[in-house]
């Protein structure tokens, strides 16, 4: 089994080379710009749409030519991917998986990738990484790096500079420990409800975001009232980006012990397969149609979008896969109104938030425990599961081989 793995560090520049990875990150943002309004002008001019190999012979040109001399000066290939970063990018609008490509702005997501892991040296021991043009750069070392380096992207983040080692090595194939078959059934006030057949967890929410909601909005208002681009605003500005990464630090730590925790715990997971980003999506509306309980709906959004329902999935997806266990996603219709004991499903089922109460057979219990017993019920009788060959492990006496809605795949690259 082919294991693909990013390790991020911290990375201290020297001034020099602080100055280069600014410049590098604002040559590769030059040049998708200028792929970018080159494909906008052949579209308009009647113009098929420009190939990679095509634009990347332009690439040599720009280096070569008078007018754009100094992009000798970065490695050719952080420019070269730009051109396959923007090539991807129409490839995912021409299949509609994403919007239009946009111009890039300075200072926002600045990064650069070099692809090729030959050109890349790393030194664990006096915790240092090489790159071509930068030299020797420190990094700051929290684990060891695992496997043979493939690629490296330097990213900016408030203020500081990241390297992201993406990593291949072989693993055995695993085979989870456990024997266990949990449901999960997410929520606002209760982050998680699980329920493996004999016991009940609850998972508190740590709503990262509504605990420097204040800071936040403090910092903000100051922004506000300084001149633009001014010293004091830039400042400012700094301010409230460091509280921005220090919510999604916190969340994003968050989410990756309980992740954690849960895959080594439990061979099969069960998780509603959601669409967070229909659920909160703005109820607004239009002038000829307005939305109803906007301000209601808008907190709610908030609060689901501060409890990073989709990141949770996605580490759920990949460490599960690690483990030897598997994930299983399935329709969240009903699951809260449904009946465990009888079976019966009716919206008078749910009296409120918490309490459920059947109307049919009189069964009483809190309304996530009952939502988590039934996405672990649809889990282990879906016959997606129970009919697909390949065998894998046998939990709790249902045989569990790779089902539709179980991710396995060994291609993408993931942030432990």
């Amino acid at each position: 089994m082919i294991r693909r793995q990013a390790y991020k560090f911290r990375i201290e520049p020297t001034g020099e080379q602080r100055r280069k990875l600014q410049q590098f990150a604002g040559m590769t943002r030059f040049v998708f710009n200028k792929a970018l309004a080159i494909q906008k002008e052949n579209h308009e001019a009647g113009g098929k749409y420009i190939q990679y190999v095509p634009m990347a012979k332009l690439l040599t040109a720009w280096r070569n030519g008078d007018e754009t001399p100094w992009l000798k000066d970065a490695p050719v290939h952080p420019l070269q991917h730009a051109l396959k970063h923007l090539d991807r990018a129409y490839k995912n609008f021409f299949e509609k998986r994403a919007s239009f490509p946009t111009f890039k702005k300075r200072g926002r997501s600045d990064s650069f990738r070099f692809p090729d892991g030959k050109q890349i040296k790393l030194d664990q021991q006096q915790e240092k990484i090489f790159l071509p043009k930068l030299g020797w750069l420190d990094y700051r070392r929290s684990r060891k790096v695992q496997g043979l380096v493939k690629s490296v992207t330097v990213s900016q983040k408030s203020g500081h500079w990241y390297v992201s080692i993406q990593t291949e090595r072989k693993v055995a194939e695993p085979c989870h420990p456990a024997a266990t078959v949990v449901g999960i059934d997410l929520g606002v006030v209760r982050f998680a409800t699980l329920w493996d057949g004999q016991k009940e967890t609850v998972i508190w929410p740590l709503s990262s975001f509504k605990r420097h909601e204040v800071r936040l909005a403090k910092a903000q208002r100051q922004m506000c009232r300084k001149t633009k681009f001014s010293n004091n605003w830039k400042r400012a500005k700094a301010r409230v980006q460091r509280i921005h990464a220090q919510i999604a630090n916190t969340r994003n730590d968050f989410l990756h012990k309980t992740s954690n925790a849960i895959s080594k715990s439990h061979a099969m997971i069960v998780i509603e397969d959601l669409q967070v980003k229909n659920m909160s999506r703005s109820a607004s509306g239009s002038p000829a149609e307005p939305g109803r309980n906007v301000r209601a709906k808008s907190g709610l959004n908030k609060s689901i979008l501060d409890q990073g329902w989709g990141e949770f999935g996605r580490q759920l997806d990949y460490k599960t896969d690690w483990k030897g266990g598997w994930l299983v996603a399935v329709p969240p219709a009903n699951t809260s109104r449904e009946c465990p004991a009888c079976g019966h499903i009716s919206a008078e089922n749910r009296k409120s938030q918490s309490v459920f109460i059947c109307v049919a057979c009189g069964h009483t219990e809190n309304a996530d425990l009952v939502a988590s017993k039934n996405i672990r019920g649809r889990g282990l009788n879906s016959p997606k599961v129970r009919t697909i060959g390949r065998i894998a492990c046998e939990v709790s006496g249902v045989v569990m081989p790779p089902a539709a809605g179980t991710h396995r795949s060994e291609q993408p690259t993931h942030v432990d």
